[in-house]
């Protein structure tokens, strides 16, 4: 696989890892300033919807990265696309449900990754 797509791979994996944090052990702290469309009150009571989205979040960045540690060059690839198009299709929704802003985020990153790996 190129560097760049472990580059972009590796990025990927951490906004995951920092979204699972997030959600996960934050929700009721930190996750006011970057959700703010949320109403103050609602952050107590879907603590754990956000603790299981959160956990999903970790399973993305964990295929991610398990894909970098894959020696078969096809197979490494093949996990890495499979996750990133997980990815995509989380983004996508999200930005269908929640805001746009989550396909620029969240999708086209991995997006942009995919075709790296594709084609570089």
């Amino acid at each position: 696989m190129h560097i760049i797509s472990k580059i972009l791979i590796v990025i990927i994996a951490l906004f995951h890892l920092y979204f699972l944090w997030l959600e996960m052990f934050a929700w009721t702290t930190k996750a006011k300033k970057v959700f703010r469309t949320i109403p103050e009150d609602l952050f107590e009571k879907t603590k754990v919807l956000a603790a299981n989205q959160g956990l999903y979040n970790g399973f993305l960045s964990a295929g991610l990265i398990w894909s970098l540690t894959i020696s078969d060059d096809i197979w490494s690839k093949n996990i890495a696309l499979f996750f990133l198009c997980c990815v995509t299709v989380a983004g996508v929704f999200g930005a269908y449900s929640a805001s746009k802003k989550i396909f620029y985020l969240q999708a086209l990153p991995a997006i942009i990754t995919i075709i790296t790996i594709l084609f570089l």
